[in-house]
């Protein structure tokens, strides 16, 4: 974890953190990162009753557990193998398809080029996943930023420069800004999880639509990233 950033802090913040990330054993980071969580649910708490109740009975915030490490290839790859399919189905074809390449951790973006998509499709998947994973392994060879790059970016210009990509829609660059680039402040408003999560807790009728749930995580920033795990945890809580 020692390249977790801070994003909701200055730029000379981020630095320092990640100065002093070197220096530190993970455990030291995960504490210095749980204290900066209670700092956010703290504030959530008193911006959000609603909220509150959740944390309470969600408890400690555990997200950076969950974060992912990779560079923007295999970061990517494995977001658009596990769109619009069950997480179990999608770790089984995700791990069908890293058997492609027994000698690698994970395949270069020429590797994934020179690939057949006959082997593709054996391992799983569709013809369409098939076409975005090469997409992709074509942006990267034509430049696509890396992550080091995408982190002097803020949110919506690496939005703009993922979805370039086949395959990779607005969601989906939400996700890699949560769980790769530990961004504070995002709100995926077309996510169902938060919106039937939102319905829930709020006591709403229906799942409310994007321009709702955007009006709700106003009371949030600069911590919606924060909110948004709260809310996933309500309506699927991490086993003991």
């Amino acid at each position: 974890m020692k390249e977790v950033l801070l994003r909701r802090q200055p730029v000379d913040t981020v630095v320092l953190i990640r100065s002093m990330a070197a220096s530190v054993n993970d455990d030291a980071l995960r504490r210095l990162i749980y204290l900066d969580y209670e700092i956010a649910t703290a504030a959530l708490k008193q911006s959000d009753s609603v909220l509150a109740t959740v944390i309470d009975q969600v408890g400690s915030c555990t997200l950076v557990q969950r974060q992912q490490t990779g560079d923007l290839l295999s970061s990517l790859c494995e977001a658009i193998i596990y769109q619009q399919i069950s997480g179990k189905a999608a770790a089984t074809i995700y791990t069908r398809f890293l058997s492609l390449y027994p000698d690698k951790s994970f395949p270069t973006a020429k590797d994934i080029l020179m690939t057949e998509d006959d082997m593709m499709q054996k391992v799983g998947l569709s013809r369409s996943k098939i076409t975005y994973l090469k997409d992709l392994a074509w942006k990267v060879l034509e430049g696509l930023p890396t992550l080091n790059e995408l982190e002097a970016m803020d949110d919506e210009t690496i939005i703009q420069s993922l979805t370039q990509v086949k395959g990779i829609g607005r969601w989906t660059a939400q996700m890699l800004l949560i769980f790769r680039l530990h961004r504070w402040d995002v709100l995926p408003t077309d996510d169902l999880g938060i919106r039937t999560a939102i319905r829930r807790v709020y006591g709403l009728t229906n799942p409310p639509d994007k321009k709702t749930v955007e009006q709700m995580g106003q009371v949030w920033k600069p911590y919606r990233t924060i909110a948004s795990w709260y809310l996933w945890r309500s309506i699927n809580p991490i086993p003991d």
